[in-house]
């Protein structure tokens, strides 16, 4: 099948009474269909966008209509974003889409791991436009080191930074050129974290001046992709207080010496790094400078609450955000079968 044959959905018109901005938050749905619940919720809080998980995915047919659902529930076209990875976080699974190895395992056994790694890329972008989802959690830029964590390791693209930059700059170029956005992740570096922080607190030791030359270093030479995530991650040296979504300290070092001046999400806040209510941890990263609060298991309590919290998004936020959607494109034109043929030699 050609990428340029995929279904496109319609934009509703929005109501004037509705505020042009809306609510600083991205949220998940409980099952692979909208409630009327759920629908009444969306549409009266008017998130920014929305996360799919496996939970809500079934079959091709009907994630188109789950995806077309969402966006007539806020009157616009919301961005739908997914974390297809490949490997362990891959939410589109066999029999109705292709299994993908993990990024470092395929790094390592491609006989060209650059050309494979957009190759893989535009084929997981083909994926998830034609079920209308256009954005992507990826890419990781965190560098894979001696105590990283196995729930994050075979996730990454290498131990260099040059190896690391060259796949994650591929992998978001295969995205827009599939029409789908890139989400740079996990801002400003993950890969010293020892544990896993959807269950406790990772904190780095090493000196401030060794983190923004190594750990940080993809991010900068990434800094002009339009969209990112942060980590749940102490750098005691920076800021001992906070983990990086919540601290001011770190957010202004994001800005200023990382350089990323794109529309920054926390990663999901109801993983348990973060402490204290859902509403708390809302509020102290919007405090902190994130533009976006990503909520993601799909409780309603909690979402409420996020949304009270997170509030409107800013002028700064929106202006962002328009940036980000501006890069949304029809696909280029590709011989998807092709590619997908190329990918197994080169993997062979």
């Amino acid at each position: 099948m050609r990428a340029g044959s995929a279904p496109r959905w319609t934009r509703p018109a929005r109501p004037a009474s509705l505020s042009l901005s809306a609510n600083a938050s991205i949220l998940g749905l409980s099952g692979p269909r909208l409630t009327a619940a759920e629908a009444a919720f969306f549409r009266a809080v008017d998130p920014w966008g929305f996360i799919l998980f496996s939970r809500n995915v079934d079959n091709p047919d009907q994630l188109r209509g789950l995806t077309a659902d969402l966006r007539d529930a806020v009157g616009r076209n919301a961005p739908i974003l997914i974390d297809q990875e490949g490997g362990r976080v891959q939410r589109l699974r066999a029999p109705h889409w292709r299994e993908y190895l993990p990024a470092l395992t395929q790094m390592e056994r491609a006989s060209n791991p650059i050309r494979a790694h957009w190759v893989r890329n535009r084929l997981i972008a083909d994926e998830l436009y034609r079920v209308g989802i256009d954005v992507n959690c990826a890419p990781l830029a965190d560098l894979v080191e001696a105590q990283t964590h196995p729930v994050l390791r075979n996730r990454l693209s290498g131990q260099t930074a040059p190896i690391v930059i060259d796949a994650a700059r591929v992998c978001a170029e295969a995205f827009l050129a599939g029409g789908v956005l890139p989400v740079l992740k996990h801002i400003p570096g993950y890969g010293r974290a020892s544990v896993d922080s959807h269950k406790s607190l990772p904190t780095v030791t090493a000196p401030a001046d060794d983190v923004l030359a190594r750990d940080f270093a993809p991010f900068v030479a990434l800094n002009t992709m339009a969209m990112g995530m942060t980590a749940h991650i102490v750098f005691a040296d920076i800021d001992p207080h906070a983990p990086a979504t919540t601290s001011p300290v770190v957010m202004g070092v994001i800005r200023d010496q990382i350089g990323f001046g794109g529309l920054i999400m926390t990663d999901d806040i109801s993983m348990e790094a973060l402490s204290g209510s859902i509403a708390d941890r809302a509020a102290r990263s919007i405090a902190a400078g994130c533009d976006i609060v990503l909520h993601c298991n799909g409780d309603m309590d909690e979402m409420m609450a996020v949304t009270d919290a997170a509030g409107d998004m800013t002028l700064m936020a929106q202006a962002r955000a328009a940036q980000a959607l501006a890069q949304r494109r029809p696909p280029v034109d590709v011989d998807i079968a092709a590619l997908a043929a190329e990918l197994d030699v080169l993997l062979s």
